[in-house]
C-alpha cells in the first residue's frame, strides 16, 4: 500500500467496567458525608485537638453530635457495602490482577516518582491498565477503607464488639487507627484528584464513560 494512502481506524474499547465505575463514583458522596459527619463528632469532644473556630463556624459544626453520629454510622454501612461489592467484583471477574501489586511494582513506583520529579525522562512500562505506583496506592486505599470500617465499629461498640476492640489494641489505639486511616484516605483522594487533573481530561472521561479510543494504521 502506498504510504500516502494509509488510513487510520479509531478503535473504541472498554477501559473500566460498569461495576468498577459505579462503585468508584459512589465512593465520592459516601466519603464526603463520612468526613463531614466525622467532623461533627470530632468537634463535640474536647479531648481531641480542637479545630480553628473560624473553620468550625464556617462548617456549622457546633452542637450537632447526635446528627453527626446518625449520619456517620448510617453512611458507614453504605460505604462498607460499596467496598464489598467492589472487592467481590474484582475477585469474581479476575480484575484483581489489574490492581494487586506485582513484584516489580515497587521498583516501578520509584521510577514513577522520579519521573514526576523530572529526574527521569520516561515512565516505567505499564503492565495492565495501571502502573506500579497506582497498584500500590489503590490496594493501600482498599486496606485503609477496610480498617476505617473495622476501627469505626470497634470504637462505636467497644462493649458489644469487645473482641474486635481488643484485637485492634484497645479503645484508645483503635480510635487512633481510625483517625490515622481516615487521614490516609483523605490524602489518597487529594493525590488521586491531582494526578487525574495532570493526566488530562481523557482519563476522566474514561472513568466516567468506561470507554476509550485508540488509533491503528491500516
Amino acid at each position: 500500500m502506498d504510504p500516502r494512502q494509509r488510513s487510520i481506524t479509531v478503535r473504541i474499547f472498554e477501559v473500566y467496567s460498569r461495576w468498577v465505575r459505579y462503585t468508584h463514583w459512589l465512593n465520592l458522596p459516601f466519603m464526603l458525608l463520612m468526613i463531614w459527619s466525622g467532623l461533627l463528632i470530632y468537634w463535640a469532644n474536647t479531648a481531641y485537638l480542637p479545630l480553628p473556630d473560624a473553620l468550625a463556624d464556617f462548617l456549622h459544626l457546633d452542637h450537632r453530635l447526635a446528627e453527626g453520629l446518625g449520619w456517620h454510622f448510617a453512611i458507614m454501612w453504605l460505604f462498607a457495602l460499596n467496598g464489598l461489592v467492589y472487592v467481590a467484583y474484582l475477585m469474581i471477574s479476575g480484575e484483581w490482577r489489574e490492581v494487586v501489586p506485582l513484584k516489580r511494582s515497587f521498583a516501578d513506583a520509584i521510577g514513577v516518582v522520579l519521573h514526576d520529579l523530572k529526574l527521569r525522562k520516561t515512565l516505567p512500562v505499564t503492565v495492565g491498565k495501571i502502573n506500579g505506583s497506582q497498584r500500590i496506592a489503590y490496594t493501600g486505599a482498599l486496606a485503609l477503607g477496610a480498617l476505617v470500617v473495622l476501627t469505626g465499629i470497634a470504637i462505636y461498640k467497644p462493649v458489644q464488639q469487645s473482641w474486635l476492640t481488643e484485637l485492634l489494641g484497645g479503645y484508645a489505639y483503635a480510635r487512633f487507627l481510625h483517625f490515622a486511616c481516615m487521614i490516609g484516605l483523605v490524602l489518597f483522594i487529594l493525590v488521586h484528584v491531582v494526578q487525574v487533573i495532570l493526566a488530562g481530561w481523557s482519563n476522566f472521561v474514561r472513568m466516567a464513560a468506561g470507554y476509550g479510543q485508540g488509533d491503528h494504521d491500516e
